[in-house]
């Protein structure tokens, strides 16, 4: 069982929902239970998971006990969670249930809880960590009892961006036939980021009449963003989308990607526009910057530097041939390097490893 407690779509919860999707075609049962009514429970519908919608909120043992009916109705051995919390609902719910384990996935880049509610977990239900890097992982001294730590590395099925679509770009308000176009993937948790994205597109917009500026993603239409810009003149070259169903679709209408997001979110944001074999262009520093080699598939761009920034994007613009060879490194980089198919042989292990109590920390 996946188990995604949080409201809205974001990376992580994608996570979930590729491996449950990739795991039953595998032969496993699966379940994918989250808060009804919501875009995860859509996206999760969508994608084929057999989704129990359930109410999220409430006490940790009303949580617990709306879990465990679950359990016990599926017949769940291992279930998947993100959150201390969510771990420790769910092992609450074993304990009663009388069932297996709990694999707690680290978001890429996190630092995960490891607090008096993680311990209480770990004496109710069997338990252990799933990283996404095994730099995340060495970088967790709590793990150092733990024999083995798993690591699941992100990753994607090229092949399903082959029939993708872009967004005509004058769906996204470009009125000239040569407009370029700059998405963002955003999420909330980079708004002191997307500052700088919009100070330097600001320095950008009046020598390149032909850009428009897209922000995608939770959070990415919020007004003081809106404010932002109008303060710096770009108002009107700049599309604040917020969520949308065709997020691929605008991603794929990208002359130029820019990742200004978080963890799981981010590292798909990168791969996805590798993936698209469009150019990325990221911090250094940041989740995205791993997926990133620099000068081959993409930029990496100095934190803070406004001028640098705009200078590096106006270079990547007027080199439509480094663009394209960039594209093509991307593509060949997810390919070989961050697929979905290794991803999901790593959660695999880790789900029959949890019902084994000599491989996890306890």
């Amino acid at each position: 069982m996946f188990y995604y407690s949080a409201p809205g779509w974001t990376g992580s919860a994608r996570v979930f929902v590729v491996a449950a999707r990739g795991l039953a075609a595998r032969g496993y049962q699966v379940t994918f239970v989250c808060p009804g009514g919501g875009p995860v429970e859509a996206r999760a519908a969508a994608d084929g998971c057999d989704v129990i919608p359930m109410d999220t909120g409430g006490s940790l043992l009303g949580q617990s006990w709306r879990l465990q009916r679950i359990l016990a109705d599926r017949f769940v051995e291992t279930v998947f969670v993100h959150t201390e919390s969510e771990q420790l609902a769910v092992s609450i719910a074993m304990r009663i249930a009388g069932r297996g384990g709990v694999v707690r996935r680290v978001p890429a880049g996190a630092i995960p809880q490891i607090g008096g509610p993680t311990r209480l977990a770990l004496r109710l239900a069997t338990g252990g960590l799933v990283f996404t890097t095994a730099a995340d992982a060495s970088a967790m001294p709590a793990l150092a009892r733990a024999r083995a730590p798993v690591v699941a590395e992100l990753g994607v099925d090229v092949t399903r961006y082959e029939e993708l679509r872009g967004v005509p770009v004058a769906a996204l308000g470009a009125s000239a036939p040569d407009a370029r176009v700059i998405v963002c993937a955003y999420d909330a948790g980079a708004k002191a980021h997307a500052a700088t994205v919009l100070r330097a597109f600001a320095l950008l917009a009046p020598r390149h009449p032909e850009l428009l500026l897209t922000l995608l993603g939770p959070g990415s239409a919020d007004e003081d963003l809106r404010m932002h810009a109008a303060a710096l003149g770009v108002a009107r070259r700049v599309r604040f989308l917020g969520e949308r169903d065709d997020d691929f679709a605008v991603l794929q209408a990208a002359h130029l990607g820019w990742i200004v997001a978080t963890h799981d979110t981010a590292a798909f944001g990168a791969l996805d526009f590798m993936a698209m074999r469009i150019p990325v262009l990221a911090d250094r520093g940041t989740v995205a910057a791993r997926y990133v080699a620099d000068g081959i598939t993409g930029t990496l761009l100095t934190p803070g530097d406004t001028p640098g920034t705009a200078a590096a994007v106006a270079g990547l613009l007027a080199q439509d041939e480094r663009r394209r060879a960039m594209g093509s490194a991307g593509r060949t980089r997810v390919a070989r390097e961050y697929t979905e198919t290794a991803m999901l042989d790593a959660l695999q292990a880790a789900a029959d490893a949890a019902r084994d109590r000599t491989r996890w920390a306890g």
